[in-house]
């Protein structure tokens, strides 16, 4: 389809990327020693999301809660968009650039629907010019604190931010690119759904 009213839906981690960027950027903020120590800190709570008791929302939370929280958001922003300029595109799949500009050049509307923070991934959404639709931090104190500022971007929740954030009814004609059950409501609402395209 080639008109101004195509949409087209990614999402990040796995689909454009080939590494959890959440997983990424922390090794980058804390450096490797520290990342896989803290792993061994957090083995009862990993087991207990592979166990599915603990939720994906809460564990993420957990999980930066325990490698971040001595950063200000002052700190936390800096070396969120340092990672985002200078890491996150050694991440980033060569094959979904490429559809990505093979839509621009359709002049297809683009937005990135990730479960990841906004604030690493923004910097590079801006440089390549898409909208994003993000998970955001809770930046209330002075220091990060690991928690989300509203829901998770995940699953359901990514068609009903996109819903907010456009009409639907807009479009003709809708791609979606995921690679996970997390994807699968936004792939749901596509008229040429690829999972795992990119691999």
């Amino acid at each position: 389809m080639n008109t101004p009213s195509t949409l087209a839906l990614f999402d990040f981690d796995g689909t454009i990327s080939h590494k959890d960027s959440m997983v990424d950027f922390i090794q980058f903020a804390v450096g490797h020693r520290r990342y896989y120590s803290g792993l061994i800190k957090q083995s009862p709570m990993l087991l207990s999301y592979l166990l599915k008791r603990t939720s994906n929302s809460k564990a993420k939370q957990l999980f930066m809660a325990h490698y971040l929280s001595h950063l200000t958001v002052q700190q936390f922003e800096a070396l969120a968009n340092d990672y985002a300029r200078n890491q996150l595109p050694a991440i980033i799949r060569p094959k979904a650039v490429e559809q990505i500009q093979w839509h621009q050049q359709q002049q297809h509307r683009i937005v990135i629907i990730s479960a990841s923070v906004e604030d690493w991934l923004k910097p590079w959404t801006e440089q390549i010019r898409v909208d994003l639709i993000a998970s955001h931090l809770d930046k209330a104190g002075p220091l990060i604190n690991g928690c989300l500022h509203g829901v998770n971007c995940h699953g359901t929740e990514k068609v009903t931010r996109l819903k907010k954030h456009l009409t639907l009814d807009d479009y003709s004609y809708i791609y979606a690119y995921g690679d996970s059950s997390g994807d699968t409501d936004m792939l749901a609402l596509a008229d040429e759904p690829h999972y795992k395209p990119f691999r």
